[in-house]
């Protein structure tokens, strides 16, 4: 039996996308980035360089950071993914997303999606990193307007408001 897909064939991809079921029969040789972007709608994932060096495609898949421009789509199947449309609770923004806004940390904010996701894993994983466990862990992603003071500032921000929140909760 030949189990190869031919041009224009489809298959199935099921997987949770920011805490709901998402389903859709994709062209297997699609990228994540264009089946989140095309077939969910959900246009925050940026697409800069498309060879995974600029960090804007970043998701969380599984809770990890990934360059959603080079996985292909039907990879995601039965994976939790989550992209920078679901932070934020309704018109509430996320803690990281308000720090970044009141750290100014973004000027044209194309990169934005990329380094939030990238913070949010970080943040989970460590909740109180040094400014160069910062500087390590974002260095993946790549900014054209800032000097990437205010990102980090951001980060750093976005610890005192979680340690902040944690403790009043």
């Amino acid at each position: 039996m030949n189990n190869t897909t031919q041009i224009g064939e489809t298959a199935p991809l099921s997987c949770t996308l920011n805490g709901s079921s998402f389903e859709a029969d994709v062209d297997p040789r699609r990228s994540l980035s264009d089946v989140i972007r095309e077939d969910a709608g959900l246009t925050g994932t940026h697409l800069g360089c498309e060879h995974g060096v600029c960090g804007a495609c970043t998701i969380l898949v599984d809770g990890q950071p990934a360059r959603s421009c080079l996985m292909l789509g039907i990879q995601a199947d039965g994976h939790e993914l989550t992209t920078i449309e679901g932070l934020a609770n309704g018109d509430e923004l996320h803690p990281i997303q308000q720090a970044m806004h009141d750290a100014h940390g973004f000027q044209c904010a194309f990169c934005s999606p990329g380094f939030l996701m990238s913070t949010v894993a970080l943040l989970a994983e460590n909740p109180s990193p040094t400014r160069d466990q910062i500087r390590e862990e974002l260095s993946g992603n790549l900014c054209r307007c800032t000097g990437y003071e205010s990102i980090i500032k951001g980060v750093e921000t976005a610890v005192e408001l979680l340690a902040g929140k944690a403790v009043s909760q």
